[in-house]
């Protein structure tokens, strides 16, 4: 019943000196999950993250009730054709599925180009995904 005894967490001036997050792990080689939610590398990233989300979010929110309450109090506007049997209301649900499919394409982007650099910093750091 003896517990293996994690050492102190290493202070973050020896970061400054190289050590990476993989020295300061338990015994078993894994990081130290504290220590990596604690560095400047993972707050950048998290930033980036919620930079992106939020405004994103707010923008589909918005755009979406648009679409609801249209839907629930205009019925005029929204059942005036566009052509053939495809209504305004038909052409904003629609657009629904276009704006999501965005979404996610710009989100794509913006994770290879921002994100991903910096979660590969930390896994550096860290001592993962070496081979």
């Amino acid at each position: 019943m003896n517990k293996s005894v994690r050492p102190p967490a290493a202070m973050p001036s020896e970061r400054a000196t190289g050590l990476g997050f993989a020295d300061r792990g338990d015994d078993i080689g894994e990081p130290d999950f504290q220590a990596i939610q604690q560095s400047p590398e993972f707050k950048v990233l998290r930033k980036r993250l919620l930079w992106f989300v939020f405004p994103m979010s707010a923008f589909f929110l918005c755009w979406y009730m648009t679409f609801v309450l249209f839907s629930a109090y205009d019925h005029e506007f929204m059942s005036h054709k566009l052509f053939g049997a495809v209504n305004i209301g038909t052409g904003f649900g629609l657009l629904q599925f276009v704006t999501t499919i965005t979404i996610v394409l710009v989100y794509r982007r913006y994770a290879h180009k921002k994100l991903d650099p910096q979660v590969d910093r930390i896994h550096e750091l860290a001592g993962v995904g070496k081979k």
